[in-house]
């Protein structure tokens, strides 16, 4: 502006002569430039000129009348504390670890099956960080600060411990790939840093395969809603996984067939899997259309599946001793014990026998078999 003077709101509402315009002194290099439009009339946009690590660059910051003149020097100052801060303005914000964890939630969303419990499980386990470094920027969250995290759960809460490590690294990960930071502080440094856990799996508890009719008689006379009572056994029949159950729905039925067809996307494995219904499975399916309430699921709580902590809560208020889950396992064992050949009983349970090449010729699932299985195991129940 003529005489170096500062830029007035006047001034830029006016503005028609083509040419960059200046904020005159300690206008952080901000400018107005005006140009012709060729369809008539003028365009106005605000630019700073800035230097940053040793170079003058030209930042663009909006176009008026959306960006007035208080707002590009809000913007101007913005940028020029960045640059006196050792940051990049040109670069995006880096985000807080709270914000990083909602981004990498959102793109692994889409990812996950129907009804699955995987966020439930990332942002309880997050609990452990997010108090201490949630509102901490990801470039600045080091290895020494996830450690003071993890140590005080690292043996008493082992499993949990060592997902939160997975999902940090690949949190870190997403960080490093959307140019936020230059390395993985939940890697390999923060493994090698750890006391090492308490060694050997801890699988879940299952019933003796003699007393899982027992404990379906405790389930069927408990005071537990009809829809859990339904499930657990449901479950037992079929030798399923309770999260298949619980998100079983009417149009996977074929009662006339005794048939469930369960989708892939709803598989731990991906693949469709077929169930044949025992006589006393399709008796639980009859019972179960009592409960109908509009929602497609074969067994409905208000609207919605069953949650996985409810029939393991149902579990131990009874006594019972094991797990839903561990269920497959009771039957395993039964099959083991009943002569049921190794792959007839291993597809029941949905699993994949073989290496690859065999796996290519082996195309049958061998349901007419299965059903015969799961026909004795279901008379065994009752």
């Amino acid at each position: 502006m003529p005489g170096g003077k500062r830029l007035t709101a006047r001034f830029v509402e006016t503005a028609k002569r083509p040419g960059r315009y200046t904020d005159g002194p300690g206008g952080l290099g901000l400018s107005l430039r005006v140009q012709a439009r060729a369809s008539g009339g003028v365009a106005k946009n605000w630019s700073q000129r800035i230097r940053i690590a040793g170079r003058y660059r030209y930042l663009g910051l909006g176009s008026y009348p959306v960006i007035t003149l208080k707002m590009a020097r809000d913007r101007a100052l913005r940028n020029a504390r960045t640059v006196a801060e050792g940051g990049d303005p040109m670069r995006p914000p880096t985000p807080t670890l709270a914000e990083a964890l909602e981004e990498v939630l959102a793109l692994r969303r889409p990812t996950w099956k129907a009804g699955a419990s995987t966020e439930k499980i990332w942002r309880s386990a997050f609990q452990y960080v997010l108090p201490a470094l949630g509102q901490k920027p990801v470039d600045r969250i080091t290895t020494g600060d996830l450690m003071e995290c993890l140590n005080p759960i690292w043996a008493t809460k082992a499993a949990t411990a060592g997902k939160l490590r997975s999902m940090l690294s690949l949190l870190f990960r997403w960080s490093v790939g959307a140019g936020h930071r230059p390395d993985d502080p939940a890697g390999e440094r923060l493994l090698a840093a750890l006391p090492p856990q308490p060694s050997g799996r801890k699988h879940l508890a299952a019933l003796p395969h003699s007393e899982v009719a027992a404990a379906l008689v405790k389930v069927r006379e408990s005071s537990s809603t009809g829809a859990v009572r339904l499930a657990i056994e449901f479950v037992a029949l079929t030798a399923t996984r309770h999260g298949e159950a619980r998100g079983a729905t009417w149009s996977e039925i074929d009662l006339g067939a005794h048939l469930w067809t369960i989708p892939g996307e709803r598989m731990k494995s991906g693949r469709e899997h077929r169930v044949p219904l025992s006589p006393r499975a399709v008796e639980v399916l009859a019972s179960a259309r009592a409960l109908s309430d509009g929602s497609g699921l074969v067994f409905p709580m208000k609207g919605k599946p069953i949650a996985g902590s409810t029939l393991r809560a149902t579990f131990k208020r009874l006594g019972i001793e094991g797990t839903p889950h561990g269920l497959r396992s009771s039957f395993r064992d039964w099959c083991g014990e009943s002569g049921v050949a190794r792959e007839v009983a291993e597809s029941c349970l949905a699993h994949q026998v073989g290496n690859a090449v065999e796996l290519a010729y082996a195309r049958s699932d061998l349901l007419e078999r299965r059903r015969e299985v799961m026909e004795a195991w279901g008379a065994y129940l009752v």
